[in-house]
């Protein structure tokens, strides 16, 4: 008589959801890590890549290095040469946060392997997302060696939203069968509103970006010894990105009366689209805080982090609205089978 152990898919499947949840909160987790990151000017605090300042574990205090440092690093720490130990250790755990991540896409790629048999858009898009996250690592190499390059700097937080939706897709689809939905009237209107909105928020956030890109010269000829002087000094691009905030603003609103109109019950769509303004809300709020109070640090990360959850959000919302025919199934409560 043998030992054996019947392996339950239903099992299986709930474990490949809960990773797929915490590898998307660990993403947008690294990319508030990056916020911090860039905010605080720690993004040459490692001079070097892989390695940092030479080593695998970065020092702690000048003297652990090479007596010409200065001459070495010099330039690519854009003449800051004294060595800063808290910038360079905020970067480097910005570098083991994201190694960290990659290791969840893998495992959530390791895991998405059964579904090869039952679901291959699952196990596909797994693929994708971990292809792709292999090259934001070459891509945050080039950040290091262009020294900050703008345009390397914002195609590598645009990678990342771009991984967000493929891992929110694959969540999405694992999820299909296990939530419930609720009925929606035209919906066509809606699947269009929710287009331009996602659509435009992605236009927000690369105007964002222009505005960001700004700041790092507006900072780099005033000194931060002119806080009070950065933001006035944006040009053209802060003004419309502050403006457009009305128009993003007005198309979350917009939806809420559009699902208030069109559905007899608030269920799962209902409640993240008015997660969503919340958030939008709070958005603009961080960024009256960045254009009236000299622009602080801890506003900043918050500011971009928002912009990125709110982006996925709306996905998931167009996701679950068009479920039947994206994902070729119908979204129903399944209680007995879900365990979250």
């Amino acid at each position: 008589m043998t030992n054996s152990r019947v392996i339950d898919p239903k099992n299986n499947n709930r474990l490949f959801r809960r990773l797929a949840l915490l590898t998307v909160v660990v993403v947008y987790l690294l990319i508030l890590v990056g916020g911090i990151v860039r905010s605080t000017g720690s993004g040459m605090g490692c001079p070097d890549w892989p390695k940092c300042f030479g080593s695998w574990v970065p020092p702690t205090e000048a003297s652990q290095l090479p007596p010409n440092y200065q001459e070495i690093y010099g330039a690519k720490l854009k003449g800051e040469i004294e060595f800063n130990v808290t910038k360079t250790w905020t970067e480097y755990l910005n570098r083991l946060f994201g190694a960290f991540t990659g290791v969840l896409i893998f495992g959530t790629l390791l895991a998405s392997i059964p579904f090869l048999k039952k679901d291959r858009p699952i196990f596909y898009m797994s693929l994708a997302a971990f292809l792709l996250t292999g090259f934001q690592g070459w891509l945050g190499a080039k950040v290091v060696s262009a020294e900050l390059s703008p345009l390397i700097v914002t195609l590598h937080m645009l990678l990342a939203i771009v991984i967000v939706f493929v891992l929110l897709y694959v969540m999405a689809r694992s999820y299909a069968g296990y939530v419930e939905v609720e009925e929606i009237r035209s919906k066509g209107l809606i699947d269009k509103w929710l287009k331009w909105t996602i659509g435009l928020s992605l236009l927000q956030v690369l105007i964002g970006t222009q505005v960001r890109e700004a700041m790092d010269v507006v900072m780099a000829s005033l000194g931060s010894g002119a806080r009070d002087k950065w933001v006035e000094n944006l040009g053209i691009s802060f003004y419309v990105h502050r403006s457009f905030s009305i128009v993003i603003f007005t198309l979350h609103a917009g939806l809420i009366y559009l699902l208030t109109k069109n559905s007899q019950t608030k269920g799962i769509i209902y409640k993240l689209s008015l997660a969503l303004l919340s958030i939008i809300v709070v958005e603009i709020i961080t960024g009256i805080t960045l254009a009236y109070l000299s622009v602080p640090a801890v506003a900043q990360p918050i500011h971009l982090t928002l912009a990125t959850v709110s982006i996925g959000m709306q996905f998931v919302v167009w996701l679950l609205l068009n479920a039947e025919s994206v994902f070729k199934q119908k979204m129903v409560l399944q209680t007995e089978k879900m365990n979250i």
